[in-house]
């Protein structure tokens, strides 16, 4: 081979110095010139070829930002097995494209996306709160224009399912969702947005935002519409805020992940919620009478609280069950009885004390009967006539006043006159220590 191009440019320097005929040719200072500029030219250009070549080589370095990961494409399919095929951050040695193609996708920022489809219509001055801008409340809703959703009406409430006669409510509220893309994998298989959409001076996560927050903002107002009808509209404003909430969250990331998006929920919260100004003055009336109706609720469990700890302490409650029931266990009701305090435990000591009393009073008048016995047998109505003389005796000395009228005698009438006003002085004699 280096022969043959020995020859050759021996060839090509005996043609330029000779002519057809073979003789010396004389020398021309402008071949000569462009000969050398040819020479040169093709020098630069194998130069500019190896530069170009080296620069596509090292085109495939690429550098993965912090918060970022990064899917590589082989030919436009994924490359790589298990945890290999996402990249960290980092500078990344790749082939160029079209062999190889990187993907980057945000996985650290917590996007807000506030949802504003069931609020009522605003003018751009009422939005950002100024309290001068026109606040005219139309008669009625417009259903092109302002937004609502349905709560559970009382009775459908009450009731174990929708039947004839449960109505709805209607409710305006304002949103925020704050979501994160944790799987890139599937971000990218079911949501990812070219970057190509991108213009000059624009990020590219805004680009992702704007492509998926319309995806997000209908499935999250579905996911609001199949909730709030379980609640009703104390429970939705007041009562049960956080759990409508958390129920909105739930299923909302159960329809991203059956969609594989790729994206978790992170947070939902209701920023605003009113009902319809159209009705606000029957609603402000229903709502205090609601108000006062817990309230009465509250203070008749507290009373009953009060008196149940009042009557037996702290087992009034279990113990009043186990009243109720029929079945109890009856041992089970005697140690609670046991275990009772407060008045119930006062009570049961005076009757305990009374029992006794009357046991010991039974007793004794047993014991007075049995001595008497053997005399009563021998003189019955001598013994009667002494039990009803001390019977007499007893009662006359624990009465305060007394009154003797003696019987008519001879067909006579006798006059009873009764003093209804007592003397204060027969009184205060009677009752030492006590001043008329």
């Amino acid at each position: 081979m280096t022969e043959e191009h020995e020859h050759n440019h021996e060839y090509e320097h005996n043609r330029e110095t000779t002519d057809a005929a073979g003789q010396p040719r004389q020398a021309d200072p402008g071949y000569d010139y462009l000969s050398g500029a040819l020479k040169v030219s093709f020098a630069v250009l194998k130069v500019i070829m190896v530069v170009l070549v080296v620069l596509f080589l090292f085109s495939g370095v690429t550098k993965v930002d912090t918060g970022e990961r990064a899917i590589v494409l082989w030919f436009g399919k994924i490359s790589g097995v298990g945890e290999a095929r996402i990249l960290g951050p980092g500078l990344k040695l790749l082939w160029p494209y079209p062999i190889h193609e990187i993907i980057r996708i945000p996985v650290e920022k917590k996007v807000n996306l506030a949802i504003n489809s069931f609020w009522y219509y605003q003018k751009p001055g009422e939005e950002m709160g100024d309290v001068t801008s026109n606040t005219y409340v139309p008669p009625t809703l417009n259903p092109v224009t302002d937004g609502y959703c349905l709560v559970r009406g009382e009775k459908q409430a009450q009731a174990t399912a929708v039947s004839e006669g449960s109505d709805y409510n209607i409710l305006h509220c304002k949103w925020v969702l704050t979501y994160q893309i944790t799987d890139p994998e599937r971000f990218y298989k079911h949501c990812y947005v070219r970057d190509e959409h991108l213009q000059a001076g624009q990020n590219y996560s805004d680009v992702i935002e704007q492509s998926i927050n319309p995806l997000l903002e209908n499935l999250f107002t579905d996911a609001v519409v199949a909730t709030m009808v379980n609640y009703t509209i104390e429970e939705a404003m007041f009562e049960k805020v956080a759990s409508v909430s958390e129920r909105v969250k739930e299923r909302l990331q159960n329809k991203l992940n059956v969609l594989e998006m790729g994206i978790k929920v992170v947070s939902v919260q209701v920023r605003d919620i009113t009902w319809p100004r159209q009705v606000a003055a029957a609603f402000q009336a229903s709502l205090t009478a609601t108000q006062n109706k817990q309230k009465v609720i509250s203070d008749a469990k507290l009373t009953a609280e009060k008196t149940l700890n009042e009557t037996a302490g702290p087992i009034a409650a279990e113990l009043l069950a186990s009243l109720r029931d029929g079945s109890s266990d009856k041992k089970k009701q005697e140690q609670l009885w046991e275990q009772a305090a407060g008045r119930a435990q006062e009570t049961i000591a005076n009757a305990r004390g009374y029992r006794t009393q009357v046991v010991e009073s039974a007793r004794a008048d047993a014991e007075y009967l049995q001595r008497i016995l053997p005399e009563y047998r021998k003189y019955p109505k001598l013994v009667i006539q002494r039990v009803y003389q001390d019977a007499i005796e007893q009662v006359l000395r624990d009465a305060e006043e007394k009154t003797v009228i003696q019987p008519a005698q001879h067909g006579k009438n006798t006059d009873v006159r009764v003093l209804i006003n007592r003397d204060p002085a027969i009184k205060s004699k009677s009752e030492p220590g006590k001043q008329p």
